[in-house]
């Protein structure tokens, strides 16, 4: 129960704002929000004051759009912690520095309120040492809190020319000095931001907490059954030999960007405690010391490294969380893969760069049969890690992937043979990876590595002729079977400009391109991607990463097409890269990518590509998700046929929607029931290979729709809300749509905009579905792409 009633918060609060006319003047200053006594601030706080009321409304209100390096100003609110730092004036996004910037992440490079404020961070909170009355002026939240409630969000359709919601925008980070002159310039730039204001009773909450000197709570403990957990996982993997610390050092660089969970410690339904795991100079029982790297294979700087669980006590969100459960047969795995494992370690890998950023060179002692089981295992996770990753918006990485594709693996058996480890060590010159180059890197270098990965291509050419004259090797058996019961064995990849999500089993409709991933690909992806990126990096680093993923992409694609009659190959490429640069023309045409070896697959009509699909399905359909179709206990058959045949709308409609629509869809008869759907716009591509205007190369002719079941994405464009009854209807409006000025008329109807009052009732109904329809997998969406059409 609330500590306030509504109606008795509705009165306090209106007692408080009044005071929000009086202003203070001065020679150098605009004003600045004074606020009287009140009663407010003389009733002491109650005890958990913050975790019962003040974090539920941060989580549901703030959260959604500060979380993450895309937080405005960089004000993470995601855990006390966070909010103690504060703000800072500089953008982690900014891809035209010169130099690297100083790494910033939380839990992470500072851990006292000290530290950051040393860091450039100011505080958002109330400064106790201050001699002003009134905690609310000296805090810049409040100031914030206060501004939206004297120019409250405009009452209409859309937002208007006062406000700014573009991706790239302008940041306005005004410290507590700064706060009049960002009053007066900016009257409709108080929080939240381009979104409804908070109802009376959430901002008496804040308000209250504010004006008691905004208490934060101390971390909470964790119970004696996790605790158990945790020191028998970190036993593991701290054994006292060279090959348990290899081992060891390959988990932790794969999994620091995951959320480990324990199986069976939380009751079914409920969220689970999640983990980060860490490297520490502390062992374990000790209290943890994180070593703070730019990268995880960067050099520790201590004599013993110990791979620890840092408890994770944020609020968990979408774009960045990548569960993981430890459970008993993923342990066995493990033991089988890198304790029982027949191999030697008489010296540990060095962490010069040159070594260290590529593990083909320094997990050469790790049986590569190992290394890619473990990839494999969770393949999902691996991948999805080059989307959530270090990073949260990654338009550098992703503009080069196509909108919608399919993932396929090599097996195992054939991926890591002895002769295919052998040919790894002869191009240890060729597998150079751009991350062993320092964060602010020369673009030019992308020159050598360039050539590099151009020998490399010819050398597997020439040894996958040799190896495989028969072509024993390039049938479906080549391809991962999941051991017939992993449902990682195929995934779908949706790109969404510059975020992108990757789910289980073969999604859609048959994509355009599709790739197929072996060892050595994996490892380097990651290590590109994930393990070697910085997203605090200079414009050399990203664009050097940027650059080679083009090849990265390109061999899994050429590994898709050796599946393909060798007649039929060049075509298909040339298809896939329509208008492409001169620097593609030898991938393309010329011997760099020239394996003629016929497939061992015997077709029967004249469209391979999609016949391989179908072969690929079948193949693989024991180890396909369950429930991929439309199901739903709010809506009939007749509803949920209407629905599905978004998929089949033209490119004319798929070309104006955006490209994240989730749909709550109410039962008529009991309106507190719904379902949610989501409708992906796959944005086609004459081709992915250029670097800039991306806009010029985009083959709206051939874009499409995809609608799957329960949320996709993590950054939603728009939101809808239909009853089940009026789905034909606004599925024929929207088949009707042939311009912006359609679409809007659809958007009037079925739309909830940033403007609409109901906004937050909506989005609680979303959170609170989201909830318990994903008590492990899913977390918060974030708001900051909405549009406001």
């Amino acid at each position: 129960m609330n500590w306030f009633s509504k109606g008795k918060a509705a009165l306090m609060l209106a007692v408080l704002i009044a005071g929000v006319a009086i202003w203070q003047w001065s020679a150098a200053e605009a004003p600045l929000f004074e606020n009287p006594d009140t009663v407010v601030a003389t009733e002491p706080l109650p005890a958990q004051f913050f975790e019962h009321e003040v974090s539920p409304v941060l989580t549901k209100r703030c959260v959604v759009c500060h979380a993450c390096y895309d937080a405005p100003c960089q004000l993470k609110m995601t855990a006390p912690e966070g909010i103690a730092r504060g703000a800072n004036k500089e953008k982690v996004y900014e891809g035209t520095r010169l130099t690297a910037a100083q790494p910033n992440r939380l839990f992470i490079d500072a851990h006292s309120e000290d530290a950051w404020r040393k860091r450039g961070f100011f505080s958002v909170l109330p400064d106790e040492d201050s001699d002003v009355v009134q905690e609310t002026q000296t805090s810049v939240l409040a100031q914030m809190l206060l501004l939206k409630r004297a120019n409250p969000q405009p009452d209409t359709t859309h937002l208007g020319d006062g406000f700014d919601i573009s991706l790239n925008r302008e940041q306005q980070c005004p410290t507590l000095d700064e706060m009049g002159r960002y009053i007066a310039d900016q009257p409709l730039g108080g929080m939240p931001y381009a979104l409804p204001n908070l109802n009376a009773e959430e901002e008496l909450t804040l308000l209250r907490w504010l004006q008691h000197s905004a208490p934060l709570p101390e971390s909470p403990s964790l119970d004696e059954k996790t605790v158990a957990k945790v020191s028998e996982l970190e036993t593991w993997l701290n054994a006292d030999n060279n090959k348990a610390k290899l081992s060891a050092r390959y988990i932790y660089e794969h999994l620091f960007t995951t959320h480990l969970y324990f199986d069976g410690l939380s009751p079914e339904g409920e969220t689970p405690q999640f983990f980060n795991l860490v490297r520490s100079a502390t062992p374990p029982g000790k209290p943890l010391s994180v070593i703070a790297t730019r990268r995880p294979f960067d050099d520790p700087g201590v004599e013993r490294v110990w791979y620890r669980l840092q408890p994770v006590f944020s609020t968990i969100v979408s774009k960045t969380h990548q569960p993981y459960v430890i459970d008993d047969d993923l342990r066995a795995k493990w033991q089988a893969w890198f304790v029982d494992a027949d191999f030697d370690v008489p010296a540990l890998p060095s962490y010069k760069p040159d070594v260290a950023a590529n593990p083909l060179t320094s997990f050469t002692l790790l049986p590569v049969k190992s290394r890619y089981r473990f990839m494999l295992e969770r393949a999902q996770n691996t991948i999805m890690g080059y989307i959530k990753g270090p990073v949260c918006r990654g338009q550098v990485a992703l503009n080069v992937i196509n909108d919608r594709f399919w993932v396929f693996f090599v097996d195992p058996e054939v991926a890591a043979s002895e002769e295919l480890n052998e040919f790894y060590a002869s191009q240890r010159e060729n597998l150079h990876l751009p991350a062993e180059k320092d964060s602010t890197a020369l673009a030019v270098s992308w020159v050598k590595y360039a050539r590099r990965q151009g020998e490399y291509m010819r050398a597997r050419t020439a040894f996958l002729n040799e190896a495989f004259k028969q072509g024993e090797h390039l049938g479906l058996q080549s391809v991962w079977a999941g051991d017939g019961k992993n449902t990682n064995a195929s995934l779908t990849v949706f790109r969404h400009f510059d975020n992108a999500t990757v789910v289980k089993g073969m999604v859609g409709n048959p994509p355009k391109t599709a790739w197929v991933i072996d060892y050595a690909l994996l490892e380097r992806i990651h290590y590109l991607l994930v393990a070697g990126f910085d997203v605090y990096g200079n414009y050399g680093h990203q664009l050097m990463t940027r650059l080679y993923m083009d090849f990265l992409r390109m061999e899994g694609e050429s590994n898709f097409l050796t599946l393909l009659p060798p007649e039929t190959r060049r075509t298909q490429l040339a298809d896939w890269y329509q208008h492409a640069g001169p620097e593609l023309t030898d991938y393309i045409e010329g011997d760099i990518n020239s394996f003629e070896q016929d497939t061992g697959i015997e077709y029967d009509s004249g469209k391979p590509k999609g016949e391989l699909y179908l072969l690929l399905a079948s193949y693989l359909k024991h180890v396909q998700p369950e429930n991929t179709g439309l199901h739903s206990d709010v809506l009939n058959e007749e509803q949920l046929a209407a629905l599905a045949t978004i998929d089949e709308l033209p490119a004319q409609q798929a070309t104006i929607m955006p490209e994240i629509t989730m749909i709550m869809v109410r039962s008529d008869e009991k309106p507190e029931d719904f379902e949610v759907f989501t409708v992906l716009r796959n944005s086609a591509h004459f081709n992915v290979s250029s670097l800039f205007e991306e806009d010029k190369n985009r083959d709206h002719a051939n874009d499409s729709l995809t609608l799957v079941q329960g949320f996709l994405g993590s950054y939603p464009d728009v939101f809808w809300l239909i009853n089940a009854s009026d789905i034909p209807q606004v599925v024929k409006q929207l088949s009707e749509v042939k311009n912006e000025s359609d679409y809007q008329h659809l958007l009037d109807k079925v739309g909830v905009r940033r403007t609409n009052p109901e906004f937050w009732s909506f989005s609680d109904e979303l959170i609170r579905w989201s909830e318990a329809r994903y008590p492990v997998d899913g977390g918060l969406l974030d708001y900051n792409r909405l549009e406001d059409r």
